[in-house]
């Protein structure tokens, strides 16, 4: 299957102006396997002049081009029909996400399958997306706009790549934007290879333009163009912090952040505990806990904590980790070598600080970057493994007394992106729910939401909000018009 996938990557070129070019500088760089660590193609890299290249292509687009003049329902018609390429290329993107990104592969096709879902919910709000008419203190007539902002610029994650290139080109694009998206260096192909099908779907040249890169030079120089209107960043808060500086230090344009996470995840003493251990293991161990909402702080009643652990520890030793493209594996790799070392450290830092390695805790094999879904008890929460965002197969589990010490627990953090409460009793359900500070809550749950869910984060976790109503709204401009109303016999 690796050697058949790498058939696959038709596209290593920077995409601008709606061709592909090579870099201006005519650099490349390497792009992996995380399964084997084996080089899969080499990337053109973009850099500064490359993105001033794209800029001034999305510019032109916007400000003399037909796609924010075009009727808005002709706008949604295109962007479905991108959904519509999409769908018919499905298993080549989601082989070709899992031969990057080591995804499970039918994670990869679910996840694709919810990209092309959330793309055509954008694409359904294209011409429903309108201003008001509002009364005034005076003899005048006041209605408000819903104009696109511009020029978005975009910088990607490599943890879900394919998905979130499309969360943010179908939000921009619906309002009417041009964007210019930087895709992680980790993970480029399968943004380069979407690029490609925007071409079929009919989106003009300039209003998509696609650079691989890296960070400190590609990323910073959309950060703080000029001609940039808009960024919206998914990723580390650290770097968040970072462009948001860039942001306000150029021409001040806004940001949406969607950053870390250290999620809680609270098991009642009435939980249905069965459900409750099973859905935690996938909250932390999905996508080998390479995920901004991992529930990766697990509080328990302390009625139930030894149970909770007899059950995990069982769970975790025997999820089956191995080849992404294979059947029946549970795990597949961490991203990068990189990654890979992080973990472990966190991992030897749980032992140092004196919590309990109850399963896991090792790496697996010298070839691609595997670890062994690792569990830690006797945590607390001063640890550094209950309080650092690690994106990693690592679960901390603590125990609680009362519901008020549950909510101090979870809410000890920089953090805020998701929680989970498990109950059955209505009365605690609202008491969490309400007192979590938090984005999403999920409650008997974890996961599956869908496009019209509103997702932030408080706290360090970001700035704004994706998906739904709401996360159409920061790629628009509010304008209120006003003008005099003669002789109105009414006000």
């Amino acid at each position: 299957m690796g050697s058949d996938a790498k058939d696959l990557v038709k596209h290593t070129k920077l995409f601008i102006d709606g061709r592909f070019v090579d870099a201006v500088s005519g650099k490349t760089f390497s792009t992996f396997n995380p399964s084997n660590s084996e080089c899969i193609a080499q990337v053109a890299e973009g850099d500064a002049a490359d993105v001033d290249l794209a800029v001034r292509a999305a510019r032109e687009a916007f400000d003399h081009g037909p796609w924010p003049r075009l009727a808005a329902a002709e706008r949604g018609r295109i962007l479905y029909k991108f959904a519509d390429v999409i769908e018919e290329h499905l298993d080549e993107l989601a082989t070709l996400e899992t031969l990057n990104n080591g995804m499970l592969i039918d994670l990869s096709k679910g996840i694709i399958a919810g990209s092309v879902a959330s793309l055509r919910y954008n694409a359904g709000w294209a011409d429903k997306l309108n201003g008001k008419t509002l009364r005034t203190d005076s003899t005048r007539m006041c209605y408000t706009l819903l104009e696109p902002i511009g020029v978005v610029g975009a910088i990607v994650p490599w943890n879900f790549p394919a998905y979130l290139f499309l969360n943010k080109v179908g939000s921009a694009l619906t309002c009417g934007n041009t964007i210019v998206v930087k895709v992680a260096e980790q993970t480029p192909l399968t943004g380069l290879l979407l690029a490609s099908l925007s071409q079929e779907a009919g989106i003009p040249a300039g209003v998509l333009n696609v650079i691989p890169g890296y960070g400190p030079t590609a990323g910073a120089a959309i950060s703080k163009h000029m001609s940039v209107d808009k960024v919206t960043f998914t990723g580390s808060t650290e770097v968040g912090r970072m462009i948001m500086e860039s942001a306000a230090r150029s021409n001040l344009k806004p940001v949406t952040l969607e950053l870390g996470g250290k999620s809680p995840f609270i098991i009642c003493e009435d939980a249905d505990l069965d459900s409750a251990v099973a859905v935690s293991q996938d909250a932390i161990f999905m996508h080998q806990g390479q995920v901004c909402v991992a529930a990766s702080r697990v509080f328990v009643h302390e009625s139930i904590h030894d149970e909770f652990i007899k059950r995990s520890v069982k769970l975790a030793s025997e999820r089956v980790i191995g080849d992404p493209f294979q059947s029946g594996v549970q795990n597949g790799p961490q991203i990068n070598q990189e990654q890979l070392d992080r973990v472990l450290s966190y991992i030897e830092s749980g032992k140092k600080e004196g919590a309990s390695l109850l399963v896991g805790g090792k790496r697996i094999g010298e070839k691609g970057f595997y670890i062994q879904p690792t569990i830690f008890g006797d945590v607390k929460q001063s640890m550094k493994i209950a309080s650092e965002e690690i994106f990693g197969p690592v679960l901390s589990v603590l125990k609680f007394k009362t519901l008020d010490e549950a909510v101090e627990l979870a809410n000890s953090t920089h953090y805020g992106l998701a929680a989970a409460v498990f109950s059955k009793n209505i009365d605690t359900v609202n008491l969490l729910t309400r007192s979590i500070k938090s984005g999403v809550v999920y409650v008997n749950c974890y996961l599956g939401d869908g496009p019209a869910v509103p997702f932030g984060g408080y706290k360090m976790s970001g700035i704004g909000r994706e998906n739904g109503y709401e996360g159409l709204l920061p790629y628009l401009q509010h304008k209120s018009i006003l003008m005099p109303m003669e002789n109105s016999p009414w006000n």
